[in-house]
Formats: C-alpha cells, sequence, structure tokens
C-alpha cells in the first residue's frame, strides 16, 4: 500500500535512496544467506513454464551479487538447490540443471567477477550433480579461487545435515590414521571440515527466505547457531532491491548480543 502511494506520488526513488542511504549509515551485515523459495508458485501465478522461473530468478541472484558488492557486504551465499530436491519430478530437475548450466556458462565469462574480485564456490555434495555442470563449476571456481574482496558461495546439492556428517566423517578418519585425539577436537577445529572452511566468516548475521515460508530447511544449520532471520513475503523471482534494503534494515534494527 505505501509502495503504491510513494509511486503514485512520483517519490518512490527518493524513498529508495533515502532507504539506502540509512542502512549504509549504520553498521552491516557481513555475510548474508539467501533461501531462494517461491520459483513454482511464482511460475504458476504468472503462467508461465518453471523453467523460465528459474532461469529468470538465476538472473535475480546476479543482480543480487551486484546489490551485496553496491553496498560492501563481503559474503553472499545462496541456497540453490537442496539434496532433499533430488526427490522432485524427473522433469523439474532437468530443468534445475539446464538452468544452471546455462547460468554458470554465462557466468564463467563475467568481467565483473574479475573487476570487483568475487570468489565463486559451489558447497554441498557436488558429485551428484551432471557431469558437465561439475565441470563448470570447478572452472568458476578455478578463475576466481585468487580473490578474497568478495565471496559468493553456491549451495547446490546441499543439505546441512549432510554437511555436518560430510565433516563428521573427516574428523573420525583423522582419529582413525592417529593424526588428531579425540581431545583435539573443538568446535574450532570442527569447522575446519565444514564446506564453508574457505570463508574469513563462516557465519551469516543474516538469513533471508523468501515466499512466506518461515523454516530454514536445512540451510547452514550449524553456521547459523546466532544468525538473525528474515522471511520475506514475495517469490524470488520477484526480490527487489529494496526488499535487500528492509531486510537489511530490520538486522540493523534488532539487538545483537553473542550468544542470545
Amino acid at each position: 500500500m505505501l509502495e503504491k502511494l510513494l509511486k503514485a506520488l512520483g517519490v518512490y526513488g527518493l524513498y529508495r535512496k533515502w532507504l539506502e542511504n540509512n542502512v549504509k549509515s549504520r553498521p552491516l551485515p557481513q555475510h548474508i544467506g539467501v533461501i531462494l523459495d517461491g520459483n513454482r508458485r511464482w511460475a504458476r501465478n504468472k503462467g508461465v513454464t518453471l523453467e523460465e522461473s528459474y532461469r529468470i530468478g538465476a538472473r535475480k541472484v546476479e543482480e543480487l551479487l551486484e546489490w551485496c558488492v553496491k553496498l560492501g557486504i563481503k559474503t553472499l551465499t545462496v541456497y540453490v538447490f537442496s539434496t532433499e530436491n533430488f526427490k522432485r519430478r524427473v522433469d523439474e530437475v532437468q530443468a534445475v540443471m539446464r538452468v544452471a548450466e546455462e547460468t554458470l556458462k554465462r557466468v564463467a565469462n563475467d568481467e565483473r567477477l574479475h573487476k570487483h574480485g568475487i570468489r565463486v564456490k559451489a558447497i554441498g555434495r557436488t558429485w551428484l550433480l551432471p557431469p558437465s555442470v561439475q565441470e563448470l563449476l570447478k572452472e568458476l571456481e578455478a578463475k576466481t579461487s585468487s580473490y578474497s574482496n568478495h565471496y559468493l558461495n553456491i549451495a547446490i546439492a546441499y543439505g546441512g545435515r549432510a554437511e555436518i556428517i560430510d565433516a563428521i566423517k573427516q574428523v573420525v578418519g583423522l582419529v582413525a590414521k592417529g593424526e588428531i585425539s579425540p581431545d583435539d577436537i573443538s568446535e574450532e577445529v570442527f569447522e575446519k571440515f565444514l564446506y564453508t572452511s574457505h570463508l574469513p566468516n563462516p557465519h551469516p548475521d543474516l538469513i533471508i527466505r523468501t515466499s512466506g515460508e518461515e523454516r530454514l530447511s536445512g540451510f547452514l544449520l550449524w553456521q547459523s547457531a546466532y544468525s538473525e532471520l528474515c522471511f520475506l513475503d514475495v517469490y524470488w523471482p520477484d526480490f527487489r532491491y529494496i526488499d535487500l534494503l528492509r531486510a537489511v534494515r530490520t538486522y540493523q534494527k534488532r539487538q545483537r548480543r553473542f550468544g542470545v
């Protein structure tokens, strides 16, 4: 209602700029996680194919990354495809993989990654993905491996429980070999075996989920212990810069006390 009024008065752009300046004047989250939800419902509402909704959603991720760079947010982790999503209809999974392949080919040649020094990394059980998608992810990771200005993590074939189990297997393997003792295991040691071990700050300050659903669905279970959560009633393809600004402002208004 407010936005319609502002647009009718011709001051919506001014409001967005005011909000941006307001957000920039306060401490910003340095790691944001986003659960990209609502593509299928958006497709039904718009009368478009599911594959087209995924394609539009993929473009939206590129926009989101630009917005984060613009605001000075260092790390962005996006939840693209879970291990549970493999249980969906074959044609749906294939549509996601086609769009993933198409997007990775395009992004691999995007000069913005090099301009802004963005390191891209896939996190998850990537060996479950089609070989072509695996190769494209490896290529993108290799091209950006030396960068550290910003981080884009693509959670694909990802599950929070799976991540913890995979880390436990590695720790148990080291104990079995006698390389570490059980007494050596601490939270700090354990985190070195998580998918996010390459990050300077693996713990998201803020997690956003679109579509109105209010759950994490296994996203960064270990890392999100103290994250602020923001659930937005907007489908992912419709996500806008102003939605990001409002989510960040919500984060800024909350009392941040470690361990609470």
